[in-house]
């Protein structure tokens, strides 16, 4: 693949100070890119890094308005960048068609060019949309819907009932509709389990990281709006909604019946305990408990978790208490003489 910079500025809608007509074959970062390679740069760290690196272009924000280096200026780096990854990546040769080991049941619906690798099984009353493809190993359970242009990584579990959107990409090892953790304690403290009857929904352009767990409803469903980005290691109980556009980090947990409404950033290790609702654009950080309800557009953090700017101060305070301890006690023995 060889494009001009001119060509390249234009995919990305971006404006060029420089020779446009210099040759891009490649990307890379901007410590490591070489001649005939572009990268990106957005903070003072990374510019330095690419004026004194190598690379031929560099991607940059509009406010850059001198540099040594020919330069795409574009209100969003980060995506053009992504964008002219897309263009240089060479496309993967896949198996396409339907594996002779594929297990196939009754009444199962096809779209058009449908892949379903070695030792795919899908279940009875199955409906797959066109251009779907499964992976090797998947696993579909009865009655699960799987919409056009979706594609389920390899070790994918898809328990019965489940829909799955459009455009939806499923990574490795996750599984989806296992049952909700559902118990009543009895009188001599065993526990009787609650049948969990739900399904999982979810919507159209949703991206799902490895190794993820999103549990069927106890009645209902469980539903991830469309365009949700969720990360690995992360569980979804039974019963729990998301809005349009959540991004849910690694090792976050999500317990039963809560909800977080669009635009919710749940950060790293962050919990959310049952029955609570986020509201919308709000940003849990790293290692937060969210308890309670929280209003819409605002930055929480600790446990349990409240505005970040009354834990800063909290933190602060606490910070002082050895100091202030050692005070307390000089002006003890004052008293007590």
């Amino acid at each position: 693949m060889r494009k001009t910079l001119k060509e390249l500025a234009g995919l990305i809608q971006g404006s060029i100070k420089g020779n446009e007509d210099i040759i891009i074959e490649g990307t890379a970062k901007a410590e490591e890119a070489k001649r005939g390679e572009i990268t990106f740069a957005v903070s003072k760290k990374f510019l330095d890094k690419a004026r004194n690196g190598q690379a031929s272009a560099v991607i940059v924000p509009l406010e850059i308005k001198n540099f040594p280096k020919p330069i795409i200026r574009t209100k969003n780096p980060r995506l053009a960048f992504a964008q002219v990854l897309e263009l240089f990546t060479p496309q993967i040769q896949r198996f396409s068609g339907i594996h002779p080991t594929a297990l196939i049941g009754k009444d199962v619906k096809l779209g058009k060019d449908v892949t379903l690798g070695p030792y795919v099984v899908v279940g009875d009353r199955v409906r797959i949309g066109d251009n779907v493809y499964l992976s090797s190993g998947v696993y579909l359970g009865n009655k699960v819907v799987i919409g056009k242009d979706s594609f389920i990584h390899p070790r994918v579990t898809i328990l019965d009932d489940a829909v799955i959107g459009e455009q939806v990409i499923i990574h490795s090892g996750t599984v989806i509709g296992v049952d909700g953790f559902g118990f009543v304690k009895k009188e001599d403290g065993s526990y009787h389990k609650i049948p969990q009857v739900g399904r999982v929904v979810i919507g159209n352009e949703v991206e799902i990281g490895a190794n993820v767990a999103i549990d069927r409803a106890t009645t209902g469903e469980t539903r991830i709006g469309s365009g949700c980005k969720i990360d690995n290691l992360v569980h979804i109980a039974h019963n729990v909604t998301l809005g349009k556009n959540v991004a849910i980090v690694a090792l976050a947990g999500i317990s039963g019946s809560s909800t977080l409404e669009d635009g919710v950033i749940l950060a790293g290790q962050a919990g959310v305990t049952e029955h609570v609702t986020i509201g919308s654009n709000t940003i849990v950080a790293a290692k937060a408990g969210v308890t309670k309800d929280t209003g819409s557009g605002l930055f929480v953090s600790g446990f349990p978790a409240r505005l970040h700017s009354k834990q800063k101060r909290a933190k602060a305070i606490a910070n002082r208490l050895p100091r202030l301890v050692k005070r307390i006690r000089e002006l003890e023995k004052k008293v007590a003489e």
